[in-house]
């Protein structure tokens, strides 16, 4: 019988399946380029198993359309967000676990995102899905759905009852628009890095409780003089 740290690794992957995985992450890699460089209307699926060398017939494989290629880094991004968050001590306030987890859990993140396409390809899809607007409004909508799972751990994590209590949901809710404005502002600016948007998120996120409760007329814009 196993005991407390004596457990076997789990195996790795027989080679029939890292192939797969090579596979599927040379498909999303060619799905990304070809999104961001040719546009996501343009870029037909014929087009991206080409570049890979695969069937059509392949790639439905792994996807079941382009929509599916263009959000799958984000969706593998706000998985391990979730995860970042629900490992956050419960002595933490709400909005700062999700603060928190963001931004600590930022290079984790961007190392899962690495070993499947370059961090800044992944960065640029924010500028196409905000252009393309059958992509911006899919991502309205998996917005919705990611913080309607995110509400409801909050309140597990909290003791309350998501349906009843409003608070995790308007948490979220706030938190989320946050996030979209980062983004919206980070995608139209001069400076696409890595570290311009985390600092960006940070600044907003900051700026949170004060826009939330603060006389505007006292205090001026953020980051203006007096």
């Amino acid at each position: 019988m196993e005991t407390a740290g004596t457990a076997e690794a789990a195996p790795r992957p027989g080679l029939r399946e890292r192939k797969k995985q090579r596979t599927r992450d040379a498909l999303l890699r060619a799905a990304l380029e070809q999104f961001t460089t040719r546009g996501y209307e343009r870029t037909t699926v014929d087009g991206i198993a080409e570049a890979v060398g695969v069937s059509q017939r392949t790639f439905f494989r792994y996807f079941p359309g382009k929509e599916e290629a263009a959000f799958a880094v984000q969706e593998m991004v706000e998985a391990h967000f979730v995860e970042a968050l629900r490992a956050r001590p419960p002595q933490e306030a709400p909005l700062e676990a999700l603060r928190r987890a963001v931004l600590e859990g930022w290079e984790t993140i961007s190392e899962a995102v690495r070993s499947i396409v370059p961090v800044e390809l992944y960065l640029r899809m924010f500028q196409v899905i905000e252009s393309t607007p059958v992509l911006l409004a899919a991502h309205l909508r998996r917005s919705v759905e990611s913080e309607e799972q995110i509400a409801r751990l909050l309140a597990a994590r909290e003791g309350l009852d998501a349906d009843t209590d409003p608070r995790p949901r308007l948490t979220v809710a706030a938190f989320g628009g946050v996030m979209r404005v980062t983004g919206r502002q980070w995608s139209t600016g001069d400076d696409l890095s890595l570290t311009a948007i985390r600092a960006l998120t940070a600044a907003h996120l900051d700026q949170l409780g004060p826009a939330l409760t603060g006389n505007w007329r006292d205090t001026g814009r953020p980051g203006a003089g007096t």
